[in-house]
């Protein structure tokens, strides 16, 4: 029955709001006034936001397939042990990122205040997303390098990384989460000429703060060197690391050209256009991020030496409900105060503006008269 209901009608950039519009995209906008149920029917039908949900909404499903995997495996303890406190967080994140984004392209025609609030909240867990891989990287990327050796009198180059990855790391990762949600919010309201490039461009940093236990897997000994399965199980993540370095680099490209519809205005407006082509290449990056974590968390399990927390008493402390889940509530609280702040902020200017009274939005019967359903 509600399949069957009258589909409003699609309207050209002059027809909407320009805050609505995007660059080079011409047709396939709804008016931003749409209702709960027209948003979620508008899935079903060729819009120029259509490709941009189900790019990310699909992708959910693909990623809990082959996050599942991990807890089938020998030797795996269960999945609500403390060894996978951190994987859960990571899991966390990533849902939250591809739910949000594909809820924010479905939702954001409602009004404009709805508008903003959706894309707040993509940051927002865009942000939380990153701090989940930070935890992930944390404790399973060389779990070996939260510890710090006492015999010697000076500390070299290894032992400073290692007191900064015990002590700062997570802490860093948070602070540049924070950042970025508050740069990313107000690019919707101010900066709006280059808030393509500043949006992609803030997101680097979180990158490069979030991938340090990475750099330096790549450029120290393997901590495997012991364990022969171990080895050849941690084997794959320069590979998958390198891999997710080049999507995440390919979405930028995508993010900041917006490319192919510059080419040709007009033709790219429903499918093929450039935040669908950013959207299928950060899963791409996910993905082998996910393959990257999983390989070590399966090289631990192999080595029950580095098991967290381990056998033997040692001065790297495993997950805890705290340092795992409690970091993330933390900074979830957080992004929300910001998220409600630049909420507030887009009520008072966009909250007053209505049609003109006695003006019915394009597509709309008049008052009293039902959308007739067959």
């Amino acid at each position: 029955m509600l399949l069957n209901c009258q589909p409003l009608p699609l309207l050209r950039h002059t027809d909407v709001p320009p805050r609505v519009i995007e660059n080079f995209i011409l047709t396939g906008y709804r008016f931003p006034n749409y209702s709960l149920r027209d948003c979620l029917l508008s899935a079903f039908r060729p819009t120029n936001e259509t490709g941009n949900f189900w790019t990310h909404f699909l992708p959910l499903f693909v990623f809990a397939y082959h996050f599942v995997e991990v807890f089938g495996w020998e030797g795996a303890p269960g999945g609500d042990a403390p060894f996978f406190y951190p994987l859960w967080n990571y899991f966390i994140g990533v849902f939250c990122l591809l739910m949000a984004s594909s809820m924010a392209h479905l939702l954001n025609s409602m009004s404009l205040v709805v508008r903003e609030v959706c894309f707040f909240v993509d940051y927002g867990t865009i942000s939380a997303y990153t701090v989940g891989s930070s935890l992930a990287y944390y404790y399973y990327i060389h779990p070996r390098a939260g510890t710090v050796e006492t015999g010697a009198s000076r500390p070299d180059r290894g032992q400073r990384f290692q007191l900064f990855f015990h002590t700062l790391y997570i802490p860093c990762a948070c602070a540049v989460a924070m950042v970025c949600v508050l740069s990313c919010c107000n690019t919707r309201q101010r900066w709006r000429k280059h808030r393509y490039m500043i949006r992609t461009l803030v997101f680097l940093l979180p990158f490069f703060v979030s991938s340090m236990p990475v750099f330096y897997r790549l450029l120290a000994a393997s901590p495997y060197l012991g364990s022969p399965s171990s080895l050849a199980a941690s084997g794959a993540t320069p590979a998958l690391f390198y891999r997710h370095c080049f999507w995440l680099l390919v979405s930028a490209v995508f993010n900041i050209s917006k490319f192919p519809e510059r080419l040709a205005p007009g033709r790219f407006d429903i499918w093929g256009h450039s935040h669908q082509w950013f959207h299928c290449c950060t899963f791409l990056s996910i993905l082998d991020e996910l393959h990257m974590i999983k390989a070590e968390v399966r090289a631990i399990l192999l080595s029950p030496t580095l098991l967290l927390p381990p056998a033997a008493p040692s001065p790297l402390p495993g997950p805890t409900l705290a340092s795992t889940y409690g970091v993330m509530l933390l900074l979830q609280t957080s992004i929300v105060s910001i998220i409600m702040y630049f909420s507030w902020c887009a009520s008072r200017i966009y909250g007053p503006q209505r049609d003109p009274p006695g003006r019915d939005p394009p597509g709309r019967d008049p008052p009293g008269k039902a959308l007739k359903c067959h």
